[in-house]
């Protein structure tokens, strides 16, 4: 399902800061904390990351880095919250552009394959989406990612209720459970390109998968 009119976004890297230069610019530390923990995560098997290992491939004190967030869980926080800024931004763009022109059921397939092609573009994301990285993590990251899914899903719902083409006798139970079937469809393909250390695809046959479960 082709998403070319959306720019999936993927976390910016912030320049190294030149050697004559003696701090970074405003800002520009925190993306370069964010940064570099999302490429840690893209390591295949990467064990938790800790602080000491985050400062050590930033050339920084672990100091340093508590300067700029409290604690490796506001860390975790950042990374979340660009994932929901950057996903419920194109969500908007989709809905948006599309209503009244597009049926509910082409935007839910729209919808979940911007989430597919965002986890491709931001492999260490995909980690903190299913958590994987949260494992050892503060237990409210888990349930931020938890309920950004329950999100994803009831806006599959609102998709799939509101562009009902054919009559049905119980419509809300149809789109609840076609929704939560695409979002447990979308969570199974995270996990799978996750744990094969991004090696499986999660955009693999993907308009074949869409057209069977949407018909």
């Amino acid at each position: 399902m082709s998403e070319a009119e959306l720019s999936t976004p993927a976390l910016p890297v912030a320049e190294a800061a030149a050697p004559t230069r003696k701090r970074p610019k405003p800002g520009e530390r925190r993306v370069q904390i964010l940064q570099a923990l999302a490429m840690m995560l893209e390591q295949p098997g990467a064990e938790r990351i800790t602080t000491a290992a985050l400062a050590a491939r930033l050339e920084v004190s672990e100091a340093a880095l508590y300067r700029h967030f409290a604690s490796k869980a506001q860390m975790f926080e950042g990374l979340i919250e660009f994932i929901e800024q950057s996903v419920f931004t194109l969500v908007n763009q989709i809905q948006e552009r599309e209503a009244g022109v597009e049926p509910g059921v082409r935007q839910a397939a729209r919808i979940v394959a911007m989430l597919v092609q965002f986890a491709e573009k931001n492999p260490g994301m995909t980690r903190v989406m299913v958590g994987d990285a949260l494992v050892f993590e503060n237990e409210r990251l888990q349930q931020r990612m938890n309920q950004f899914f329950d999100k994803i899903e009831s806006t599959l719902k609102q998709c799939l209720r509101d562009g009902v083409a054919e009559p049905s006798a119980t419509p809300t139970v149809d789109a609840q459970v076609r929704a939560a079937m695409l979002t447990a469809f979308v969570v199974g393909r995270l996990q799978r390109f996750a744990r094969s250390g991004f090696r499986r695809s999660p955009s693999e046959h993907l308009d074949t998968s869409l057209g069977l479960m949407l018909g």
